[in-house]
């Protein structure tokens, strides 16, 4: 319980204690419950989808609230290691350099650019998808999102000497994997072939992501795990969204629901 609620307060907004004095290892140790964290809020924008669309229907409007709902639950936490990462990968630069722009807590224009078009494909995509999967879809993103951070953290080593991400890839292991995949399993395979898709196709986006940053900055940062987090939600939306054009059709469709 004790390494749980430290990935929930590390993750999310969601603070139930105070945790005082806490020590790498408590944050190391915490990765194993990140796709636990992606159950609760899973949950939270399940039922926050349901009454949103319950009292106003399908709207432009809930569709806005649905996805700035995890920036604010978050802390916009994972949006900004995507920034950073974005404005480190995209300059151009030495392997040294680009490690600096990303240290620098002001943000450039190649990540301002990127969150913008983010945040306008999320939001079409959710908008598209049909609408008897939207809590399914929901609830499944953030789990597969944070599932592959523990495979970000776990397989691919830290760019620099020290640093916040430091303390989780020192202590990531193949037990760290196998219980956070463990209950990523529990909870994603029972939605349906949808939410299988999504789960491949999210894990696969994120290993792939996550080799092509260790090749340019000789590791990955703690930023490039956020990265890997938001880009990874963003492939899990885009299966849901096109769920009808995979095997089955609308099969898969009613299946999922």
């Amino acid at each position: 319980m004790h390494y749980f609620l430290v990935a929930l307060q590390f993750l999310t907004r969601i603070h139930i204690i105070k945790q005082r004095n806490l020590r790498a290892a408590d944050f190391g140790r915490s990765t194993r419950y990140f796709p636990l964290v992606g159950l609760v809020l899973g949950i939270l924008y399940m039922l926050a989808s349901w009454c949103l669309i319950a009292i106003f229907g399908w709207s432009n409007v809930v569709t806005t609230t649905l996805v700035i709902l995890p920036v604010l639950l978050t802390g916009a936490l994972h949006c900004d290691g995507f920034m950073d990462t974005m404005d480190g990968l995209f300059s151009g630069r030495e392997r040294d350099r680009m490690l600096e722009i990303m240290k620098d807590s002001r943000v450039g224009s190649f990540g301002v650019v990127a969150f913008v078009m983010l945040m306008m494909i999320n939001w079409s995509l959710l908008r598209d998808t049909p609408l008897l999967l939207i809590m399914t879809t929901l609830f499944v993103m953030p789990i597969v999102g944070r599932m592959a951070m523990v495979l970000a953290i776990s397989f691919f080593s830290y760019a620099r000497e020290e640093g916040m991400g430091k303390a989780f890839s020192d202590h990531a292991n193949g037990k760290t994997v196998l219980i956070a995949a463990i209950s990523t399993v529990l909870f994603v395979i029972p939605w349906g072939p949808a939410a299988i898709y999504a789960l491949f196709a999210g894990l696969s986006f994120a290993w792939f992501f996550s080799t092509y940053a260790a090749r340019r900055l000789g590791g990955l940062t703690g930023d490039v795990y956020g990265a890997v987090e938001i880009l990874t939600e963003t492939v899990v939306l885009f299966v849901f969204f096109a769920a009808h054009w995979l095997p089955g059709g609308m099969l898969l469709l009613w299946k999922s629901w």
